[in-house]
């Protein structure tokens, strides 16, 4: 029995469809971005994992945990990464662009 291959594009729309999978990327886009961001200031900082683990008072599984994704850290945490990456942690809130999107195409609703 031959099995039919799916091209990644074409079960990415089709999962797409399916509100848990929606849901589920959803929640772990923001996991994934703060992971990109603390690998981003390592390397800006020219620092090894086991460099900022020493720093922080900690081992590297716990940096590599960090930098995986698959955590969300405490902002103690974060504040910990940052102070050993000599750089300064900062937190802010930015719209959500498909909420105003949809926004402002209500009816009666001006910018």
């Amino acid at each position: 029995m031959k099995r039919k291959v799916i091209p990644a594009e074409e079960a990415f729309t089709q999962w797409r469809k399916d509100p848990k999978y929606v849901a589920a990327y959803e929640a772990l886009k923001e996991g994934f971005s703060l992971a990109s961001a603390l690998i981003k200031v390592r390397g800006e900082a020219d620092m090894t994992q086991e460099q900022v683990a020493e720093a922080m008072g900690t081992t590297q599984a716990v940096v590599a945990r960090l930098e995986s994704g698959k955590v969300l850290p405490s902002t103690r945490t974060l504040e910990r990464f940052a102070r050993a990456t000599r750089t300064r942690l900062r937190i802010s809130f930015e719209p959500d662009h498909e909420e105003a999107n949809e926004e402002s195409c209500k009816p009666g609703l001006r910018a």
